[in-house]
Order: C-alpha cells, then structure tokens, then sequence
C-alpha cells in the first residue's frame, strides 16, 4: 500500500475519543523521535519549522521550506503531511509537484493571506486545481481561518468547509475554532475534520476533541516550542 494510501486510511472510522494524533516535527530527529514513539504519521508545523530556519512565522522561503520537508519526509518511513502555508504564489501543478518530490503525502492550505481572508468561492477553485493536478496522490486538510481572521461565525466556517470539500480536500481544518462550537461544526461538515490542540495543558486533551467530534488532532508549532523553552533551561543550568 502507498504511504497516502495508508494515510488516508488513518482517517477512516475513527471512533469517538480516538482521532488521529499527528505531531508536528521541524527536523529529521524530532521527526525520528516521534516515529520511535510510536507515532502512524507526521504532520509539519510551518511555524515551528520557519522558527529552526531562523524566520518569522509566513516568511520562510518556499525552496527551504520544501528543503526542510524533504529531510523530513526521507528520516522516517512513516507518512508525512507538509504545511506549506498558502503555497507561495505557485501554480496548482508546481506545488503539488514539489510536494510529492518532497516525500509528502499531504499538504495543509491555508485560505487567508497576511491576515485576511481570501474570496472562499476563488480559493475553493485553487483547490480543485489543486485536487486535479494532485490526482489521489495528495491528502489536502484545507485550513478555514474564520475564528483566526474573520468574524468568528461558526455557519460561515462551515460554508466556507462546504465550498472546500467540493472542491476536492479530504479534511478540513476550522483553525482557532472554539472547542464550544465543535460539535455544532461537526454536525455541518462532511468528512474529516483537524484541531488544534495545545501542549501545555490548557485547552481539551485530543481524546476529548476527539470525544467532541475531531478525527484528527495537530499541535501547530507545539512541540518545538517546548524543546526550545527546555534548551533554554538546560542552557542556563549550565551557567550555574
């Protein structure tokens, strides 16, 4: 079985409190660590890698960000799915071109740019070219921002959801959703659908997103967040 083929079959049937939990590696040895552990597949963080590259958030380059999926994608054999943001101004065909010569099975897509929100009805036409170059060859979690940069209105989330899986993607990502509207969110979108969850105890565990209606749970830039706060410690150990 292909590695999206198997992917995709994580997301299938997925009882409730038992969503697929996908951490978010930066580099090839936090994503060997998270294969040791036991983990089906990876999704990558643009946040946290940008922040291992030495860039801001939504600035990384779109050649070391494939770069960095690449080293990724080849440390481990598991699947992984890469967040390649809004897809640095490429056409449908390069992006998925440069997915799949990456190693990646998926991709998360965001529909804003610089913080505002992108015509729903042009972005759900980018994603079905998108859908037609990538063939069954990508799984596509495509990112609705409303609770990020929009009015927060969980109907109009689930329309712009709407629009996307027509268009083709797999899994939907409501991003920054509150955890009150997932059932209601969840009732109104057809297939998948990815949380976000957080790492520092604050907020449900994946088990109870998943309980509320997620089929699978991301950590953004989570985990390499926490390494760098537990580097730092470890540094100033050293000086004392």
């Amino acid at each position: 079985m292909r590695k999206v083929e198997v992917f995709r079959a994580l997301h299938r049937s997925r009882l409730p409190g038992d969503p697929l939990v996908l951490p978010g590696p930066w580099d090839a040895i936090s994503a060997q660590v998270c294969e040791e552990a036991g983990f089906p597949a990876l999704a990558t963080p643009s946040a946290g890698i940008a922040a291992a590259l030495g860039h801001e958030d939504g600035s990384t380059p779109a050649d070391e960000m494939f770069a960095a999926v690449a080293r990724i994608c080849g440390a481990v054999d598991i699947p992984v799915s890469a967040d390649v943001e809004g897809g640095y101004g490429l056409a449908p065909k390069e992006l998925v071109e440069r997915l799949l010569a990456a190693g990646a099975v998926g991709c998360n897509l965001e529909d804003s740019r610089q913080g505002v929100l992108k015509d729903s009805r042009e972005h759900a036409e980018w994603l079905a070219e998108v859908r037609y170059a990538a063939g069954d060859q990508l799984f596509v979690n495509a990112r609705v921002d409303v609770f990020s940069y929009g009015d927060g209105d969980p109907e109009r989330a689930i329309e712009r959801a709407a629009l996307y899986v027509a268009a083709g993607a797999d899994c939907v990502y409501p991003i920054g959703a509150p955890v009150g509207v997932l059932p209601l969110l969840r009732s109104g979108i057809q297939g998948p659908v990815n949380m976000f969850a957080r790492l520092d105890g604050e907020g449900p565990s994946p088990t109870e997103l998943g309980e509320l209606g997620a089929t699978r749970v991301t950590f953004g830039p989570g985990l390499q967040r926490r390494m760098a706060r537990q580097l730092r410690e470890s540094a100033d150990r050293l000086q004392r």
